[in-house]
This record gives structure tokens, C-alpha cells and sequence, in this order.
């Protein structure tokens, strides 16, 4: 029976009888679940105080029934722990790490001091917790959990042609700029970056992309994947320049290929990623092709539904 530990390291839920009801699910299909999580315990904007939502964490990794580590929610918080957390030590534990947004920070400390694998994939708010049909994004995590190859295929129009072969590393992108320059930031050199955010205008996406590149981080890899961008505002002052402009300055002016389409980010139906694994992306006419292989697998089959 596969174990799922639940943990708050960045926001509280908005809505607790919802994460019960996704706990409750979750047991319904065979899942030993593991909830660190209380929500009288919340502090501030925070699932807990920094130090219960560390503890939290270290407690999920120590526990030997737990398979899963996976997030509660995205928000703020995680960059509290950082400097706490032993990511060596994490890593083995040979527990499977999940979440995106805020997550982001603790995928790519893992990734640079343990040069570890985790996956940037669904959180149970709101991806458990959403009364909507789940299925693609239940289906995909699963589907990535077992392994050992991953495929994720998507349709755009007007992708550049590409056929490279690098470690696919990523996340939110505003959680990826906030840790350039400290020693939380992985150096991947010939790798697939992948990048969403939600709430930011596309000038201010432009202005994160202008930074990854004067900082030399995009010109060392093989191709820039766009997931979800979402929840954004235009006004008359922007003037024609939206997201679509962006794209245009972007593809002009960044020295590798821009791909778009990626099912992933802070949106319904999203794929999992192994972040740190091997990878190779096709981009040809209008699909595109990633394929993802040697990263940790489920040690244990569940009742995937």
C-alpha cells in the first residue's frame, strides 16, 4: 500500500474541509495517508510557523510508510526553510517529493545539493480538492510516478523544429529568478528548461526572461519549454503589447528555441515532470514530443485511480 504524507510548507488551505474530503478519497482508494497538515495550526499567510512547517517536512521524510511527500499548496513560504533543510539527508530517504509553484525553491535546492530527482507535478489544493473531472491530471501523475518512461505529447502551431536531448529542470518562474545567484540554484549547462507562473503580466514574464538571460542561464540550454501563463490583466496602456508580443521580443532576442504549449502550471488538466531527469524534446509541424527516463519510480504499486 503506497504512502502519501501531506505537508504546509508554503500557504494554508482556504478551504480545510476540502483537503478532508480529498484525505478521505485518497483512503478510499487504497492510499495510506499521512496529513501533517492542521489548520488551526496556521500562521500568518502560512500553513504553520516556519518552524512546525519544517518539522512537518522532516517528520514526513523519517516516517517509513511514506512514499509520497506531496505539497499542500503553493503561496510563500518555502524560502523560510531553505537554509534548514538537509537535502542530502532528504534525498535518501528515497521518498518521492511533489508539488510546483512555491515548490519550485525546494525542487531546485534538491536538485543542485543532492542532485536528486523530484517531480513537479500536482498539489492537493487544488488539484485533489477541485469538485471537476480530474482524470487527466490524476491519470498523468500516475502514469509518471510508475515510470520508468514518461511521454508527455501536446499540438501548437508555430513551434520552431527541435531534437535535443538534455537534464530537464524548471518550474515557476518567478521562484526560479528569485534563487539566481544564491546556492540554492542549480548550474545545469546543455539542459530543457521549463518555466510558468501565474498572476504576472507579460511585461513583467519579459523582464524574468531578460534576467535568466543576462544572468547566462538560458544560453546554456538546448531549448526554453512555456507551460501555462495565467490570470493576468491588460489595459489600454499596454497598447497591443500582450502575451503574444512577449513572445515575439522573446524569440528575437533569447539565442535558443522557444517552445509553447506545455501542459503544465497553475491550470486544470497539467502533466507531471521529473525535474532533474533525463529528457528529449521533439518539436516538429505542430507537435511536440518530451520524453523523460531515468528518474526514481514508485517503490510501491498503488490503487491508481
Amino acid at each position: 500500500m503506497t504512502g502519501i504524507a501531506i505537508v504546509a510548507p508554503s500557504g494554508y488551505a482556504p478551504d480545510n474541509e476540502a483537503v478532508e474530503k480529498a484525505v478521505t478519497k485518497l483512503r478510499e482508494q487504497n492510499f495510506r495517508v499521512y496529513n501533517y497538515y492542521s489548520h488551526a495550526g496556521r500562521f500568518e499567510r502560512f500553513g504553520a510557523t516556519d518552524a512546525l512547517r519544517l518539522t512537518q517536512l522532516k517528520e514526513a521524510v523519517s516516517n517509513p510508510d511514506v512514499d509520497i511527500v506531496i505539497a499542500l499548496r503553493g503561496g510563500y513560504g518555502m524560502s523560510r526553510l531553505l537554509k534548514h533543510i538537509d537535502f542530502k539527508s532528504f534525498a535518501k530517504s528515497k521518498k518521492l517529493f511533489v508539488g510546483h509553484s512555491d515548490f519550485t525553491a525546494f525542487q531546485l535546492g534538491f536538485l543542485h545539493h543532492a542532485k536528486a530527482v523530484s517531480f513537479a507535478g500536482p498539489m492537493i489544493c487544488n488539484d485533489f480538492t477541485h469538485a471537476g473531472d480530474d482524470s487527466f491530471t490524476m491519470g498523468e501523475f500516475w502514469k509518471c510516478l510508475k515510470g520508468p518512461v514518461y511521454t508527455v505529447e501536446w499540438k501548437k502551431p508555430a513551434n520552431p523544429q527541435v531534437d535535443a536531448e538534455g537534464v530537464l529542470w524548471g518550474g515557476n518562474l518567478t521562484m526560479l529568478v528569485h534563487l539566481i545567484g544564491t546556492r540554492f540554484m542549480p548550474r545545469i549547462d546543455g539542459g530543457i528548461l521549463f518555466i510558468e507562473d501565474i498572476h504576472e503580466h507579460p511585461f513583467r514574464v519579459e523582464r524574468m526572461l531578460a534576467h535568466l538571460n543576462h544572468a547566462r542561464i538560458l544560453s546554456g540550454q538546448k531549448a526554453l519549454l512555456l507551460g501555462s501563463f495565467s490570470e493576468y490583466s491588460l489595459s489600454d496602456y499596454d497598447n497591443g503589447y500582450d502575451f503574444e508580443a512577449m513572445l515575439r521580443w522573446a524569440r528575437a532576442n533569447i539565442p535558443i528555441p522557444i517552445i509553447t504549449g506545455l501542459p503544465f502550471g497553475h491550470m486544470r488538466n497539467k502533466v507531471t515532470l521529473p525535474v532533474g531527469a533525463k529528457s528529449r524534446l521533439v518539436s516538429k509541424g505542430d507537435t511536440v514530443l518530451l520524453t523523460v527516463s531515468e528518474y526514481p519510480t514508485l517503490p510501491v504499486p498503488g490503487a491508481f485511480k
